[in-house]
């Protein structure tokens, strides 16, 4: 085999397809790259029989044929190699010869044959716009849980409903929701069609695909191979879906929010930070919500305590409530809204541990898109 290319896009591609290998692998022949070159280019793939990434690239094909090469020890040397064309030939001792500019490597080849088949995506699809699904994510995500005791909890569910599609993670203290537009692509893809996806795999794929302008994403498989495909240009990543049912958390989210206050994101933000300096890692921080404003009270250890006061306004009775101080901050960075509404979801019993629900509001007296909804838990007030 012996291939040329662009030092650029070939970099740019190994980087691509390494981003998803675990950084311990099980199996050794899974920490390889499969380049297998042909008259249409060169396509690149990683598999670890969870998650798959692959690309095609343009190449000058000389000689035809596939190897398996380690897939990190090759990104960190295209990602320093020098600028000219690199060309990769495999020698008659079998091993592999890249060469750009002066530099010379000379890497081992795994044994393809033992490598395992990278899933082939045929199932029904739909495109998103990329920048909404990569933000979506962003906003999403981080709720899964890290636990993995409870597997159906690590990922981020997507849900398909008419033209829209939405994305749902719980950890059991909290869920945040998003939704974004789908287009069905010529209405292939079954009504209520839905998918587990791991977090860190969907995660990935935000960041990557961001800037893509339309993602293709694919529902495949079934029984316990039932996979999700997303692809945009010539890119496409493939995930394992988590087995198991998601809870039914849609219904926890109220209809009724005549009881909430709205404050600015960034001051709110910005005044939890500091206050919550002193408290331990678990505590929660003591909020206070009058026709005033909204006061914060941290007591730590060694007799250290914060307080401070930003601007709000209430609507309804006065709450005294515990909040997770991190929960809330990745709330309030989620909303992406210069002004957010805390709605207190029982407006009967202000001391009652009822969810709070944080939306996005375009000003004092707007609310924002209800787009996405954040749903938390409060923490029991020792004091």
């Amino acid at each position: 085999m012996r291939f040329e290319v662009n030092r650029d896009v070939f970099s740019e591609a190994v980087s691509f397809v390494v981003k998803l290998l675990p950084q311990r692998n099980p199996q050794p022949i899974l920490a390889g790259i499969l380049i297998e070159a042909s008259a249409d280019g060169l396509s690149l793939s990683a598999f670890d029989y969870e998650a798959s990434a692959r690309t095609l690239i343009d190449a000058t094909v000389d000689d035809p044929g596939t190897i398996l090469v380690h897939g990190r020890l090759l990104s960190e040397i295209a990602n320093r190699l020098p600028n000219a064309p690199v060309t990769v030939r495999v020698d008659d001792d079998g091993g592999i010869l890249l060469t750009c500019g002066s530099a010379t490597f000379t890497l081992a080849s795994m044994p393809v044959a033992e490598y395992p088949a990278i899933p082939e995506v045929t199932g029904e699809s739909g495109l998103v716009p990329a920048e909404d699904f990569a933000t979506a994510i962003a906003q999403v995500a981080f709720a899964a849980s890290r636990d993995d005791v409870t597997p159906v909890l690590t990922g981020v569910q997507l849900e398909v409903s008419g033209n829209h599609l939405s994305l749902v993670a719980t950890d059991r203290y909290r869920v945040a929701l998003r939704q974004i537009p789908w287009d069905a692509a010529g209405g292939a893809t079954q009504e209520g069609a839905t998918a587990l996806v791991p977090a860190r795999t969907l995660t990935e794929v935000g960041k990557t695909f961001a800037h893509s302008g339309q993602i293709s994403i694919a529902f495949s498989g079934s029984g316990d191979r039932e996979i999700i495909a997303f692809t945009a240009g010539n890119k496409t990543v493939t995930s394992l879906l988590i087995k198991g049912n998601f809870p039914p958390v849609r219904r926890l989210f109220p209809e009724q929010t005549e009881h909430h206050a709205v404050v600015s994101t960034s001051e709110f933000a910005e005044a939890v930070r500091r206050v919550s300096l002193v408290l331990d890692r678990s505590a929660p921080l003591r909020f206070t919500f009058t026709a005033e404003g909204v006061s914060m009270d941290a007591a730590g250890t060694e007799q250290a305590r914060a307080t401070e006061s930003v601007d709000a306004t209430l609507a309804g009775e006065d709450v005294t409530l515990g909040l997770n101080p991190q929960y809330l901050l990745e709330a309030l960075g989620a909303v992406r809204s210069e002004f957010s509404r805390v709605t207190f979801t029982s407006s009967d019993n202000a001391n009652k541990l009822s969810p709070v629900l944080i939306t996005a509001q375009t000003s004092v007296d707007r609310a924002g898109e209800d787009s996405f909804k954040y749903l938390l838990q409060p923490n029991l007030l020792l004091r």
